[in-house]
């Protein structure tokens, strides 16, 4: 299983968010470059950096994101405020090495899919679900479509990743969620990243075992204490198969 820790951005600082809130930031004083280097140090082959200024149109972390991008020393891929072809090729050419999007998948499938073929392997397509719906625009829009139909609509396309957040984690039942993650998964045609379950070590071993699912992010637990990224990885590992001896 992959795992890549995620640094969450607002106001260039790591911060945490219940279901999406800006306006409550849990802020984790720590230095976001330092913390991405570290992550690395400790065996990252990658991160994620979501800008949560950018989904409102407010660069303000741009120059912070992409000095980590030059000096972690590992692929970053960059989420929030996506809207425009633009501005995916402008951050790709800033050595970005995947672009995050939602939203516009939403408002603007067919851009998607543009970017997607003239970046494949690049655009990686998040799909949040609250109450059975794709959301969008920073959790604060709930759309028409189930997430099984909005999976269908990128089936053809050459997309990187999928990333399936349930928004509803935080705060029902964690079997719940696990079971609605394995059933999306098993219905992507591209590999499947799973976040906001991951808050124990517990429960990145049982994700672990969820058929199609490749990997998972890892957020507030890595700021929080409740575990390290070594530890992670440990659990991540696969394990060598049990087999008989025969002398």
């Amino acid at each position: 299983m992959i795992l890549y820790p995620m640094i969450e951005l607002l106001d260039g600082r790591c911060v945490s968010l219940f279901r999406g809130r800006t306006e409550e930031p849990h802020i984790w004083h720590v230095d976001p470059i330092e913390k991405a280097k570290s992550f690395v140090k400790s065996g990252a082959e990658g991160l994620q950096i979501t800008d949560f200024d950018a989904m409102s149109g407010d660069e303000r972390n741009t120059d912070l994101i992409r000095e980590l991008i030059r000096t972690v020393g590992a692929p970053v891929q960059v989420g929030g405020g996506f809207r425009s072809l633009e501005r995916i090729a402008d951050w790709i050419d800033h050595g970005a090495a995947r672009i995050i999007v939602g939203t516009l998948a939403l408002h603007q499938p067919d851009l998607v899919k543009e970017a997607a073929k003239l970046f494949p392997d690049q655009i990686v397509l998040a799909v949040d679900v609250f109450e059975g719906f794709v959301v969008s625009d920073g959790w604060r829009q709930k759309s028409s479509f189930t997430p099984s139909a909005f999976l269908k609509a990128f089936e053809n396309d050459p997309l990187a990743a999928i990333i399936l957040t349930d928004i509803d984690a935080d705060i029902g039942d964690a079997e719940d969620s696990v079971a609605l993650i394995a059933q999306l998964a098993s219905e992507a045609k591209t590999q499947v990243f799973a976040r906001g379950l991951s808050r124990t070590l517990d429960d990145l071993s049982r994700l672990k075992y969820v058929p199609f699912v490749s990997g998972a992010l890892i957020g507030r637990a890595l700021f929080d204490g409740s575990f390290n990224f070594e530890d992670a990885l440990e659990v991540a590992k696969p394990q060598a198969d049990e087999r008989a001896l025969f002398i």
